[in-house]
């Protein structure tokens, strides 16, 4: 069976967005990456690798998005305290962005958040359907 355990976001600054995420989330910075189509900064949390990626041409990010284009939909962060992540995070000038579902009692609330790039992702104590903790 396969399991997700690769992440990769297209930033402008990924030593910034590493640090962001590193401080946020606990993450730990692996290593930077020079390649011929992006530099970059690996990091992960024990499972999954967070690629963070400055593509060097349109064709290598793909000529839809094109070497600028910043980010992926969003991605979630499982973790045990949302008020005292949401600190954190704002700490380290992430900012806000909603809630889902409106209702905090559901099992499936989470916070919604932007990065520093403008980038989003979530935060949940109760986590997403098929996944575990």
């Amino acid at each position: 069976m396969a399991k997700l355990r690769h992440i990769a976001l297209a930033v402008p600054d990924p030593h910034k967005a590493a640090k962001f995420y590193s401080e946020v989330f606990d993450l730990t910075i692996v290593e930077p990456t020079h390649s011929p189509i992006a530099d970059g900064v690996y990091l992960t949390d024990g499972t999954i690798c967070l690629a963070l990626l400055n593509y060097k041409t349109d064709e290598a990010a793909g000529l839809e998005r094109g070497k600028d284009w910043i980010g992926t939909h969003h991605f979630g962060f499982w973790c045990d305290d949302l008020e005292a992540q949401r600190k954190t995070i704002e700490d380290n000038g992430g900012t806000f962005f909603m809630d889902l579902p409106h209702d905090k009692k559901s099992l499936y609330y989470e916070m919604k958040f932007r990065d520093l790039d403008g980038v989003v992702f979530d935060i949940s104590e109760g986590g997403w359907v098929g996944a575990r903790k």
